[in-house]
């Protein structure tokens, strides 16, 4: 589950970091039940806040733009015991689209609207009560996204194949599919055109190309 995990470089390739759960605490597997072990005990050893920074620090401090960023990582890692998995989650979020440029758009949590529905009918939900007029979806959204059902309402619909760009790693090699901290301490500012080199646009979709029901 990419919400308790993510990849990292080292100089053996890559490692997980992962945040322990503790299932005794967590009274569901919603993301808002789910409680991280070690909450209530800190200060004990490898405490997951304290090691994953650590882990961090000893693989990117070499890092080109280490230091432009390393003090917001700190702070979320260390000045704050996170006691639910979505705080966490959420901070990081917030954190990665400062960094990355993207936090003047407007974001809804779906805690905070009644959307209904499972898969495609879901997603069709959140269009109709945000007034989505068009939707993004992986390349694997063509198993199971009825297209029919959303040309019906006047919604686009766009199948993202994402092609991966290789970049400047610390380490000797490139290791796709690591977390955006990877892209962002090796390359700063320039990681946002970098992430978005080779893909579709927003501009590019709203100009009326590449949409599936168009």
């Amino acid at each position: 589950d990419w919400n308790t995990r993510n990849k990292i470089r080292t100089p053996q390739g890559w490692t997980w970091l992962t945040v322990p759960i503790d299932w005794r605490q967590s009274p569901g597997d919603a993301l808002d039940q789910i409680v991280p072990r070690g909450h209530d005990e800190p200060g004990m050893k490898d405490f997951w806040q304290t090691a994953h920074w650590r882990t961090i620090e000893n693989n990117y401090k070499n890092a080109p733009f280490f230091s432009d960023y390393a003090g917001d990582l700190r702070a979320l890692y260390m000045d704050t015991v996170w006691n639910r998995l979505v705080d966490v989650c959420w901070a990081q979020f917030n954190l990665m689209a400062r960094w990355f440029g993207l936090d003047d758009r407007e974001i809804v949590r779906m805690s905070h609207v009644p959307f209904e529905g499972v898969k495609d009918d879901l997603v069709l939900d959140h269009c109709l009560k945000l007034g989505g007029g068009g939707v993004v979806f992986g390349k694997l959204g063509r198993e199971y996204v009825g297209v029919d059902k959303f040309s019906q309402r006047g919604i686009k619909v766009y199948f993202q194949d994402y092609r991966h760009p290789e970049y400047r790693q610390r380490f000797r090699g490139f290791e796709p599919y690591m977390c955006a901290l990877d892209l962002v301490f090796n390359h700063g500012p320039a990681s946002r055109e970098l992430l978005f080199a080779d893909n579709v646009t927003r501009d590019e979709l709203r100009a009326g190309a590449h949409w599936e029901n168009a």
